[in-house]
């Protein structure tokens, strides 16, 4: 059973020629194809990989150049896409049959085969193509406690294109021990709440502002719509610059904001990150396009680069996160007076409104674990001066950490 196991994802670049670059284009190319194929013909009919197979897989071969085992991949591709949608679906959200546009695919133990000598062998359009991975010098990389062990085993991957380089997210599992079966569900929690005027808060108070990313944002957008309006050659090589400036820019706040969270969670032991839902941030938010698009990055860049130290990361629903209470847990509009503060009206107490938004996302998660069968209910939430349970028990950091006194619960 799935639960049974630990996964780990070991992220490498690999190091490709010109011939095998090409070769890889074409099959991510043909992957997308092959998904969308799949998903069209199952659309409103099945879901189930054993369904979803029989009644693509022919297709999908006679109208791409996929190979066979990566066809079947795709009709499972597709199948998990319909079944995430339908589960939207069920909870009352708004949903369309999925397109696949992700520079992306997906290897297993038959398309890929990983070497001692830190090669991979990769399935692609044309004949399998063997390149290295191009792993860090040092040998204490942290992807070697996963490729020299053989207490890990190889599963599915992805190959994801990003910048004109080829990344391989190598995915591992092991049989959990059994003091690891209810660790990750019922450790220490992160919450992390995201947003336009703070890019994340995390329940332990650390702000990463986003002033700066909707500054440029909106000066991209300005330099873009003007460049649209002109309509010249010259203006749309100018566009395509700049439109490569501002990936290259988001990218890399995305990239420092989700490695200074993930060491937020090291930092305070934390076992789990949670984020709010991201389905419908644009509309509580009232975000851009483009902040739409940076939250689930960050939400993505979080999750792997964890998950490769042993932190899980899930999402909680994000009702009333922004206007209930952290401390007593009153919620009404009135609390949240304007974007940035938070004043309970009915205990008083005051707060950024991002930092209590990002308590109540990182306890609702500690909640469900009272609700869970397969937890027992013994998670906590981590904040700056300490750990705190649903039933406002605290345990305070030992001494280097600096209290709040907000944090603490209020007496009964």
């Amino acid at each position: 059973m799935a639960d049974d196991y630990v996964r780990r994802t070991a992220i490498t670049r690999l190091s490709v020629d010109d011939e095998q670059r090409e070769l890889l284009e074409e099959t991510i190319s043909e992957w997308k194809r092959g998904c969308q194929i799949a998903t069209d013909m199952a659309w409103g009919k099945c879901n189930a990989k054993s369904d979803v197979q029989p009644l693509a897989y022919d297709d999908v071969r006679e109208h791409t150049d996929l190979g066979s085992q990566h066809a079947i991949l795709a009709t499972h591709q597709a199948a998990e896409a319909i079944t995430g949608c339908l589960e939207r679906r069920s909870n009352g959200k708004t949903v369309s049959k999925p397109t696949f546009t992700a520079p992306t695919v997906t290897y297993d133990a038959r398309s890929m085969t990983l070497f001692d000598d830190d090669t991979v062998s990769l399935a692609t359009m044309g004949s399998r193509i063997r390149c290295p991975l191009a792993l860090p010098d040092a040998d204490d990389g942290y992807q070697r406690q996963y490729l020299d062990s053989d207490e890990w085993s190889v599963t599915e991957s992805t190959l994801t294109a990003r910048d004109g380089e080829y990344f391989l997210h190598i995915g591992f599992r092991r049989h959990k021990t059994d003091t690891e079966r209810n660790i990750a569900e019922d450790g220490t929690v992160l919450g992390v709440d995201l947003g336009i005027e703070n890019l994340a808060v995390t329940s332990t108070a650390s702000f990463f502002s986003g002033r700066e990313l909707t500054h440029n944002l909106r000066e991209f957008e300005k330099v873009r719509a003007g460049l649209q309006q002109t309509g010249t050659r010259s203006a749309h090589r100018t566009l395509k610059q700049s439109s490569d400036r501002e990936l290259r820019y988001i990218r890399d706040v995305l990239h420092r904001a989700s490695n200074a969270i993930v060491d937020e969670a090291l930092r305070y032991n934390c076992d789990v990150i949670s984020f709010e839902d991201l389905t419908h941030i644009r509309d509580r938010t009232g975000a851009s396009w483009g902040h739409k698009w940076a939250f689930r990055t960050l939400y993505e860049q979080v999750k792997y680069k964890a998950q490769a130290v042993g932190v899980s990361v899930k999402q909680v629903g994000s009702a009333y996160t922004s206007k209930r209470c952290a401390e007593c847990g009153f919620t009404a509009d009135e609390n949240r007076p304007n974007r940035s503060d938070f004043c309970c009206q009915k205990c008083e107490s005051e707060a950024n409104a991002d930092y209590n938004a990002a308590k109540n996302i990182g306890m609702r998660y500690v909640r469900r674990g009272q609700q869970s069968s397969r937890r027992t209910g013994n998670s906590q939430l981590a904040l700056k001066s300490g750990t705190v349970t649903p039933s406002g028990g605290f345990t305070a950091h030992p001494a280097g950490f600096e209290a709040e006194f907000m944090d603490k619960p209020h007496p009964p």
